[in-house]
């Protein structure tokens, strides 16, 4: 059994697809996504087709990003849906349009709702890391933590977690194209819809695996990696 992490998608779907290609997770794997699976890349719907069908073919933890909230607080109008088609939203919204010009709440997929609102998890934790979008507030464990912490916090707020177990985040881009090294930390938001990489991290034998959306493919482990020293903090 491996235990993969997939960092942040963001509508990439010719990059996800090539990295499940290259990774073959099966069903005795662990497949940990870690949220922002829509907007800014050209498609989000497909995205999340893929990620259902995932869930009969390996043991999928699909944790919820920031991006996937703005999505759903837009369509129940808790947010102005046009700020959000200014962060993504739009090409969100044309991914579902039949015509890919008409936006409109009725092309998007029910079962996707589904998916995002029953199915998508908050946190995900083993015996030896914490798995999140955003963050976690080192003090507290991952069900006391809030919103904020979660889906909000950027990367540079990382402290070492009370339970001694090392978070895996996305959300903070690396647009050097190359997951994020603390000791206590790392991020694997590689800037997939910009000029980077949809990263891939084996957690037992530290391989990563990273595609775009050219199709190409760059293997190199974590050990190949710069380390980031911790924050000093009295905390």
């Amino acid at each position: 059994m491996r235990t993969l992490v997939i960092g942040d998608i963001h509508g990439c779907a010719t990059a996800l697809e090539t990295i499940l290609e290259a990774a073959r997770p099966g069903r005795n794997d662990v497949l940990i996504t870690l949220g922002d699976y829509v907007d800014r890349g050209p498609s989000s719907r497909t995205v999340i087709d893929t990620l259902i069908a995932l869930e009969s073919k390996t043991q999928l933890k699909p944790i919820l990003g920031n991006h996937e909230i703005l999505f759903l607080d837009a369509m129940t109008r808790r947010i102005d849906p046009e700020g959000w088609l200014r962060v993504g939203g739009k090409e969100t919204m044309l991914s579902y349009a039949p015509d890919h010009a008409t936006l409109s709440w009725e092309n998007v997929t029910p079962a996707h709702i589904e998916f995002l609102t029953e199915r998508c998890l908050r946190y995900f934790e083993d015996e030896t890391h914490l798995y999140v979008h955003a963050n976690a507030n080192s003090v507290y464990a991952l069900r006391d933590q809030s919103d904020d912490w979660l889906f909000w916090t950027r990367f540079e707020d990382a402290y070492p977690h009370v339970s001694g177990k090392q978070m895996i985040c996305g959300h903070t881009a690396q647009k050097s194209g190359l997951p994020l090294i603390k000791p206590s930390a790392i991020c694997l938001d590689t800037w997939a819809y910009g000029q980077g990489w949809l990263t891939c991290l084996d957690i037992e034998t530290g391989d990563l695996i990273q595609t775009n959306q050219a199709g190409e493919i760059r293997r190199m482990t974590l050990a190949d990696l710069p380390s980031a020293k911790e924050p000093v903090t009295d905390r």
